[in-house]
């Protein structure tokens, strides 16, 4: 791999461990066109171009797999999903730290991670590609979407600025993280349709009728 190619490579993160409390079933296996929200979140990270695709299970880790089993991801599993998101990320982390020093790492080192849900049914592979040229130019080397007057995901960030987040706790801590920066460090990726993800009924609904999700 060149100087160049080294630099620009990237890894991806999955988060799909949550238990869908307030939406009564599990988000992760939605479907839109047939293809499970949680298959197109990886199918779409692996198109990115990342080296590596991490996912990180969580609740009903068995089904949610499944539903992945054909594509090149690794599967974590949060055993404490239920302590919030930042459990997940740390586990990402450390899966990809962990093996930096392997041959395959070495073969295909990375400078960023991409970090994605599985319940924004609008994204698509533009979104990611847009937040990977961001974040090459950002000050922070960070770029994120927008939601009101707040950052979040998907975003791309340095990976070792990722891995030195030992303080992250529930789900609200790297978000905090992005938003301590000075607004003009942080590239802002502006894609209101992401601002629609699956948390309810509601928004389910609201989803089917743009189209996003198939019905019953």
């Amino acid at each position: 791999m060149s100087d160049g190619a080294a630099a620009s490579a990237h890894a991806a993160i999955v988060l799909a461990a949550g238990g869908s409390r307030r939406l009564g079933h599990p988000k992760q296996l939605l479907t839109r066109g047939g293809e499970a929200l949680v298959h197109r979140a990886v199918r779409l990270a692996v198109a990115s171009g990342a080296t590596r695709v991490v996912a990180v299970l969580g609740c009903g880790h068995a089904r949610v797999a499944q539903a992945i089993a054909d594509l090149d991801v690794e599967v974590h599993v949060n055993a404490h999903w239920e302590q919030g998101l930042a459990g997940s990320l740390q586990l990402a982390a450390h899966a990809l730290q962990e093996h930096a020093s392997s041959s395959i790492a070495a073969m295909a080192p990375v400078a960023r991670v991409l970090i994605l849900g599985c319940d924004q049914p609008a994204l698509e592979a533009a979104h990611l590609q847009q937040l990977l040229s961001g974040s090459a130019v950002a000050a922070s080397g960070c770029a994120a979407t927008v939601h009101g007057e707040r950052l979040g995901s998907p975003a791309a960030v340095p990976v070792a600025w990722l891995q030195s987040m030992q303080d992250l706790q529930g789900d609200r801590g790297f978000g905090a993280h992005l938003n301590a920066f000075a607004p003009d460090r942080v590239w802002r990726l502006h894609a209101p349709e992401l601002q629609l993800d699956i948390d309810t009924p509601e928004n389910e609904q609201a989803a089917i009728a743009r189209g996003l999700l198939d019905g019953a």
